[in-house]
């Protein structure tokens, strides 16, 4: 069973993911986390394949998260979602090895990026 972790400071996009990942994807399990902190939290129970995770968020952003949940989950796929499009942010994501996807959250960016996990 594949398991996504969710993290985004925004409800709304946080229910925005679940929604267009178990529209194709019923049977998989949609964890999310509100920050960084909470991400790094979830660890502890959850074993995520996917990690989707907002750049800008209180506390802990994104790019300082990955550092440590790669620690706990060296498998997840991470894929930083920012409506940030600097060249800066793109090349940072390239260099952890982490996917980036543009917002807004939508059905075809869900899409795209589950087809990197090769379901």
């Amino acid at each position: 069973m594949t398991t996504v972790l969710v993290v985004d400071d925004s409800r709304v996009s946080r229910m925005l993911s679940r929604q267009f990942i178990l529209q194709k994807h019923p049977d998989w399990t949609i964890a999310e986390a509100a920050s960084g902190e909470e991400a790094i939290d979830k660890l502890q129970t959850v074993t995520p394949d996917l990690v989707l995770l907002d750049l800008n968020m209180p506390g802990m952003g994104g790019l300082a998260a990955v550092e440590k949940i790669r620690e706990k989950c060296p498998t997840a796929r991470i894929t930083l979602l920012t409506a940030n499009v600097q060249d800066a942010i793109r090349e940072r994501a390239a260099a952890l090895g982490i996917g980036f996807a543009e917002k807004p959250i939508t059905e075809v960016r869900i899409d795209q990026i589950i087809a990197t996990l090769g379901n």
